[in-house]
């Protein structure tokens, strides 16, 4: 198979880079979705209530958004691969302690910790992508870079589907949190051969991460955070609730509920790879505009349209593509706001606040049930998220091919 050019035009140091936070990204997104899949189980053997559910959902996305914010801050000052390193042994711990948990309580510690881990994560390895790609091309190595989120939702799905048909239900649930931990283990291995990005290395130590709210700065962070609040509030309020509106508004059956999942999901890698290509291509703000307005239309046809069930099933594609499309513009978007020893607190700062403020969007959309049903306050909800995302497209400055300083050195 041809190597795509993004991929050529990288150093050795650069490929094997993109492949280890490739694998980290999925690692971190198998062993958080991981939950969404134990939770029946948990609800039956430990008799807990939808809200305890619940919180243990909430209490992650909350805790991802402290752990990217500050893990950008501490890769500004110590480097980016230092702190990836410590973050891929602080996932592989927290996923033991959810496996050992034997309360709510202790589980609900160990999602605090998973939370915080797979926020830091995210945020310092989107930085260590952007600065390791070239201009031309940082839009496809980024958003190549967030597909890794699609693979580990299916290895989640794989993973706890042959241990809970294989084991009975107690050691079954624990067991799905124990698989990532030898592969934790060959990538921090591998990430001890990882060289900093020289960007990173050549950029003088002059700044300090409050300076994201400095005058300068303050605008780029106020777009940067408003355009993830509605990246993330149209996603969460779009994956919370689709499953349950086709189970009981629509009255699907499991077999057939997860045949529209399958479709979704599969719309969404589509969706990563095509973003990643448009944001180099048409530019950032196209793009972002572009996915956008699809996943407006889309959503409001699937649930304002009297639709057969064929016609949802076919629709499932290009929702998941627009949904997952706006996440491969975000990262090199948010990367380009800010120089290099910012890069790392601002867009930590600004993905992480998109994330928290989108944890209410499953709660509005819940609370507007009872008016509109389920289906009604999807569309909703997710069209004011993606409308978010047209105003900061407007307000953005377009930051497509746009060179970091010290590679314009070297060259």
């Amino acid at each position: 198979m041809i190597a795509p050019r993004w991929y050529c035009d990288l150093d050795p140091n650069g490929r094997r880079a993109f492949r280890n936070t490739y694998a980290g990204f999925s690692i971190d997104a198998m062993n958080v979705q991981l939950y969404s899949f134990v939770l029946p189980l948990l609800l039956t053997l430990w008799q807990l209530s939808p809200s305890a559910g619940g919180l243990l959902a909430t209490v992650m996305l909350v805790a991802s958004a402290a752990g990217g914010w500050l893990a950008g801050a501490a890769s500004d000052r110590f480097g980016r691969v230092r702190v990836l390193r410590l973050i891929i042994v602080w996932m592989a711990l927290a996923a033991l302690c959810c496996g050992l948990a034997q309360n709510f309580e202790q589980l609900l510690v160990a999602r605090t910790l998973q939370g915080f881990g797979f926020g830091a994560g995210w945020a310092v390895g989107a930085v260590f992508m952007g600065e390791i790609a070239a201009a031309a091309t940082r839009g496809r190595l980024v958003g190549t870079a967030q597909s890794a989120w699609a693979i580990g939702w299916g290895l989640a799905a794989a993973t706890s589907t042959i241990a809970i048909t294989l084991l009975p239900p107690e050691p079954g649930w624990r067991a799905v949190f124990f698989v990532s931990l030898l592969p934790a283990l060959a990538i921090f291995a591998a990430r001890r051969r990882l060289i900093e990005s020289a960007t990173f290395l050549a950029a003088p130590e002059t700044e300090t991460w409050h300076r994201i709210f400095s005058l300068r700065m303050r605008g780029n962070t106020a777009r940067g955070s408003l355009l993830a609040i509605g990246t993330h509030g149209g996603y969460w309020a779009l994956a919370t609730w689709w499953p349950t509106m086709l189970r009981l508004e629509r009255g699907m059956t499991t077999a057939q509920t997860a045949t529209h999942m399958a479709v979704l999901v599969g719309g969404s890698l589509a969706g990563y790879f095509l973003g990643a290509t448009l944001a180099d291509r048409l530019g950032r703000r196209a793009a972002l505009a572009l996915f956008a307005l699809g996943g407006i239309v889309t959503v409001l046809i699937a649930t304002e349209g009297a639709v057969s069930d064929a016609t949802l099933l076919a629709l499932g594609a290009p929702l998941g593509l627009f949904a997952m499309g706006l996440y491969s513009v975000i990262g090199p978007v948010l990367s380009e706001l800010y120089p290099t020893r910012l890069r790392g607190s601002g867009l930590g700062f600004c993905y992480n606040v998109g994330r928290g403020v989108a944890g209410l969007a499953p709660l509005a959309v819940g609370g507007s049930i009872a008016a509109f049903g389920i289906s009604r306050s999807i569309g909703l909800y997710v069209s004011l998220a993606y409308l978010l995302v047209l105003l900061a497209a407007a307000l953005l400055r377009e930051t497509k091919g746009m060179e970091f300083m010290p590679a314009l050195k070297r060259a």
